[in-house]
C-alpha cells in the first residue's frame, strides 16, 4: 500500500513534499508524484494537503473543512475554500492566469521577477545578488521589471547594493518585530507584499531562511515552490518559469513547471548563478510598506543570538577547495589533505561517504544534500563522483581531480585529471605548492 495522488486536485503547492521525512514525493511538471520504493504510508502529507489530493487506500481523509486551520492563515474554518483549490477539487477548468509589462494591485494580472534578498543580524546572504543576475535575464527573457524584496528591521544600507546589482525597484519593510528572524513574521511580511503587488516570479536562496520561510508562503498564497534550483529559464512558447532540480535522490535532472498557480517559486542554491557585475551608483525606486503586526501576534522570540566561529560555516564562500572521499581509505589518511589544504590556504571539504564515515561534519559536504560551491579551484581527492555530488561544485571555476580510476565520472568534469595513487600523488603537490609559495613564484 501507497501514497495515492489524485492529478485533478494536486496544485502543486509542495506542502506535501516538505512534509515528507523519507523524501518519497517530488514535484514534477507542476504535479505532485510518489515514489512507491521510499514510501512507508506515514500518512503526514495527507494533513498537510490542502485540497485533499493525497489518501491512502481504505483509509478516509478528514475533510478539509474540519481541519485545523493554519497559524496565521487568512480563512477560517468556517470559510470557503479559495478559488484555485475550489476549482481543482470540483474538477473545473482554472481561469487563465496574465501577464504584462506593469502589474495591477489587487486585480487578476500577475508581473515582475522579484528576489528576496536575505538580510538576517546585519549580514545579507550574497544568494541575493547571484539571483538578481539571473532574475535580470530572465526579466528580460519575459519583458518585465526586476526587483528585489528586503524585510528586516534598520536594512536601509541593503537598498542601494540591490540597485547596484540590477534592481530597478526595492520592495522594503522595516520594522523591530523582523529584527531576529522567525519563520511567522517573515512569511506574513513576504506575503502581504506578494498579495498586493503580485509579482508573477518570486526568487530566494535555498539557504536556511530561504527553505523555512518560502513553503510558509507558497502555502498561504496557495502556489508551487520547486526547492534547490540548480538551472532557470523562461520557456519561448509558453513564458513560464523552467525549474530544473536533482530529483529521485540526484538520479535524474528535473524540469518543473507551474502552469496554473502564481505566483512562481523557487529557492536556488548558493554559488550555483553567477554573481553579476556591481554598478556603483546605479538607482530606482524605493517603495516602503508598514507591518502591521506586534511582538504579541506571534508565537516564538528570540532570546539570544549565537553566531557560528566554524570555518565550514562558510564553505560556499571558499576561493579554494580541498575535497575528499571515501577513496582515501581511512580517517587517518586525512593528513595528506589536510597538508594540501594548509599549503594552499584552503577550505577543508569532503564528499557524502566522507562525511558518513566519520572523517568530516556535515557542514563540510559538499553536493546535493550538503553545500553547493563555486570556489576558483576545487581539488578532489579519490571522489568518484556521483551525480550528488557534482551538482554541488561542477560550476567551479577550475577542477582537479586525483583518482586511481581511469573511469571515474569526476574526471569528466575536471579540468585536470590525475590518474594515479593519492598516496604518491598528493604529497608531491604539496611540497612543490610550498617550494613556489616559498619561491613566491605559485600561480
Amino acid at each position: 500500500m501507497t501514497v495515492v495522488i489524485d492529478k485533478t486536485k494536486c496544485i502543486g503547492c509542495g506542502a506535501c513534499v516538505m512534509e515528507c521525512s523519507l523524501e518519497a514525493l517530488d514535484l514534477v511538471d507542476g504535479l505532485a508524484v510518489v515514489d512507491v520504493k521510499k514510501c512507508k504510508d506515514l500518512g503526514n502529507c495527507l494533513k498537510v494537503c490542502p485540497t485533499n489530493a493525497l489518501s491512502l487506500p481504505n483509509q478516509p481523509i478528514k475533510p478539509q473543512e474540519e481541519r485545523a486551520p493554519e497559524a496565521g492563515s487568512k480563512f477560517n474554518v468556517q470559510d470557503p475554500l479559495p478559488d484555485s483549490v475550489k476549482d481543482y477539487a470540483q474538477g473545473n477548468e482554472k481561469k487563465t492566469i496574465r501577464s504584462q509589462g506593469a502589474p495591477v494591485a489587487g486585480g487578476t494580472v500577475w508581473s515582475g521577477v522579484w528576489v528576496i534578498i536575505e538580510y538576517n543580524n546585519g549580514k545579507v546572504a550574497p544568494v541575493g545578488w547571484e539571483l538578481l543576475g539571473e532574475g535580470r535575464k530572465l526579466a528580460d527573457a519575459i519583458g518585465c521589471g526586476l526587483c528585489g524584496v528586503v524585510t528586516g528591521y534598520q536594512v536601509d544600507a541593503v537598498i542601494p547594493e540591490a540597485f547596484a546589482y540590477g534592481a530597478e525597484k526595492v520592495y522594503v519593510i522595516d520594522h523591530p518585530v523582523l529584527q531576529d528572524y522567525r519563520t511567522e513574521p517573515y512569511a506574513e511580511a513576504m506575503t502581504s507584499l506578494v498579495r498586493k503587488y503580485q509579482p508573477e516570479i518570486i526568487l530566494m536562496g535555498a539557504t536556511s531562511m530561504g527553505r523555512d520561510v518560502f513553503p510558509a508562503v507558497a502555502t498561504k498564497m496557495q502556489t508551487g515552490l520547486t526547492a534547490d534550483c540548480t538551472v532557470l529559464g523562461i520557456d519561448p512558447e509558453t513564458k513560464l518559469l523552467q525549474q530544473t532540480r536533482p530529483a529521485f535522490g540526484g538520479n535524474i535532472m528535473a524540469t518543473i513547471l507551474c502552469r496554473t498557480s502564481r505566483p512562481q517559486m523557487s529557492t536556488v542554491r548558493p554559488r550555483v548563478m553567477e554573481m553579476p557585475e556591481r554598478v556603483e551608483g546605479r538607482t530606482g525606486e524605493i517603495i516602503r510598506e508598514e507591518f502591521s503586526f506586534n511582538e504579541s501576534d506571534f508565537r516564538t522570540k528570540v532570546l539570544e543570538f549565537i553566531p557560528s566561529d566554524a570555518k565550514s560555516a562558510f564553505l560556499d564562500k571558499a576561493e579554494i577547495i580541498v575535497a575528499v572521499g571515501l577513496g582515501i581509505g581511512a580517517k587517518r589518511n586525512m593528513v595528506l589533505a589536510e597538508e594540501l589544504a594548509d599549503a594552499l590556504g584552503a577550505t577543508l571539504a569532503g564528499s557524502r561517504g566522507a562525511v558518513e564515515a566519520g572523517w568530516l561534519t556535515h557542514d563540510q559536504q559538499v553536493g546535493q544534500s550538503g553545500v553547493t560551491v563555486r570556489p576558483k579551484v576545487y581539488i578532489a581527492i579519490g571522489i568518484s563522483g556521483a551525480i550528488q555530488h557534482l551538482v554541488g561544485m561542477e560550476t567551479s571555476d577550475f577542477i582537479i581531480a586525483i583518482n586511481n580510476d581511469p573511469e571515474a565520472s569526476i574526471l569528466k568534469v575536471a579540468n585536470y585529471g590525475i590518474v594515479g595513487d593519492l598516496f604518491q600523488i598528493v604529497p608531491a603537490l604539496t611540497a612543490e605548492f610550498k617550494k613556489r609559495l616559498q619561491h613566491g613564484v605559485a600561480n
